[in-house]
């Protein structure tokens, strides 16, 4: 969410990124914010004036009555009971603008970085740069629900007669691989120097609105039926919130943490064939980082967050890429964000596996997470970033670890994971 002060006196910069991002249809918000902006100011200023007139007539009253002027003092009582009523009148109008310009600031996206390409889509994101070597073998690679299937690894069919399709039940050496990436990116980021997190699996509606846009909560989040609580989607918006309504002493900046944690998706709309398995689900689990920073060092801390990814999937052989993702495919309170993709020898192309973000002060605005530095208190800068995400990742292990006779070899960093296990063998063809 934006100043309000910063669209009052930049409203054509506020709409040039609206249309940079290719949201035209909320032009007029912001001529709508500026109308109730005003009438939110014309009425404080008024009722702050009533306030004053009614308490310096008030005064008058025990004078005039002192005097025996009690038709005068009765006078000016009515006076001051006038002023009361407009003012009651004022306030429960100010309380509708205040209401209905929250609820638009709510809409208006945050201002993208200059350096983030124009585009419409996430076709037209645009590749940065790539690590480590493509592969592809000269033997076929199945499909990674049929890897999974080999080595007993993986049944869908009982998942979808207990919970339905998007769920997974992951067994022995696969669901032992699931784990130990899990705990290898735990410690990853343990020797990064991020605080280990387990947060909060639910979080309120006010943490919600406060992480992410209303499209986003509606294509995503889960609500629990009578409660004032959501399933989280992902650990980070849990972590952010940890950090809602309090003063942060400028001395403890960064907070750097790295969170475990199950997440649960809509994931509305219909998927292609690539997102069949375990790629697009509504339950995962996931290793996420997040970092609450001074504003000056939210650039410095986008790149060390996405390099963590980076870094992290190359210690286990993977080959990834880096994608910066253009205007109109950033979410509203973002202002930059580079997406990493694994190789899948399989699909001979590159699919996300993570995703860095930048959101400046929008969260901070939102959830209120202030920071008290020696010149006065000011909004911190939040970011976020995806350190692993399997079952998915276990797609591109699987797929850059098969070898020819099927097996899956266990790369040096994770063998200790995995109980010094140096391949999984297949179960049967």
């Amino acid at each position: 969410m934006l100043d309000i002060k910063f669209v009052r006196e930049n409203p054509e910069v506020v709409k040039q990124n609206i249309r940079n991002k290719f949201q035209d249809n909320k032009l007029e918000l912001v001529d709508k914010v500026l109308e109730l902006d005003k009438e939110n100011r014309e009425i404080k200023q008024e009722v702050e004036a009533l306030r004053a007139e009614r308490n310096k007539i008030s005064k008058q009253i025990g004078a005039l009555m002192g005097q025996g002027k009690k038709e005068e003092a009765e006078e000016v009582k009515k006076q001051v009971a006038a002023s009361g009523t407009r003012i009651e009148e004022l306030s429960a109008r100010e309380k509708e603008v205040e209401e209905e310009l929250l609820k638009n600031m709510m809409v208006i996206p945050n201002i993208i970085d200059p350096s983030v390409p124009i585009g419409k889509d996430d076709s037209e994101n645009v590749e940065i740069e790539k690590f480590g070597e493509p592969v592809i073998p000269d033997y076929e690679i199945p499909y990674h629900t049929d890897i999974m299937e080999s080595f007993d690894g993986i049944d869908l069919d009982s998942a979808r007669r207990v919970a339905g399709n998007g769920f997974y039940y992951l067994m022995g050496d696969i669901a032992r691989l699931h784990s130990a990436v899990i705990s290898y990116a735990r410690d990853f980021m343990i020797n990064r120097g991020f605080t280990y997190c387990v947060p909060p699996f639910m979080i309120r509606s006010n943490v919600v609105t406060g992480v992410m846009s209303f499209a986003e909560m509606d294509a995503m989040m889960y609500k629990i039926e009578g409660e004032d609580l959501y399933l989280i989607g992902t650990s980070e918006h849990s972590m952010i919130g940890k950090f809602i309504d309090q003063i942060i002493p400028e001395e403890e900046l960064p907070k750097t943490l790295t969170s475990y944690s199950p997440c649960f998706r809509k994931e509305k709309g219909a998927h292609g064939l690539e997102e069949r398995g375990v790629y697009r689900i509504h339950q995962f689990e996931k290793q996420e980082m997040i970092v609450v920073c001074k504003p000056e060092e939210s650039p410095m801390w986008f790149d060390k967050l996405w390099q963590n990814t980076v870094d992290l999937f190359r210690s286990l052989d993977i080959p990834v890429r880096t994608l910066e993702c253009c205007s109109g495919d950033l979410a509203d309170l973002k202002v930059k964000s580079l997406d990493v993709e694994a190789w899948s020898p399989r699909q001979k192309k590159y699919f996300e596996v993570g995703s860095c973000s930048n959101l400046g002060d929008a969260q901070a605005r939102r959830l209120k997470i202030r920071v008290n530095g020696k010149d006065g208190k000011y909004l911190a800068h939040t970011l976020n970033n995806t350190v692993v995400a399997p079952p998915r990742m276990l797609i591109a292990f699987l797929e850059n670890n098969l070898n020819a006779d099927g097996s899956v070899s266990i790369p040096k960093a994770l063998q200790p994971y995995m109980g010094g296990m140096t391949k999984i063998e297949k179960k049967h063809a």
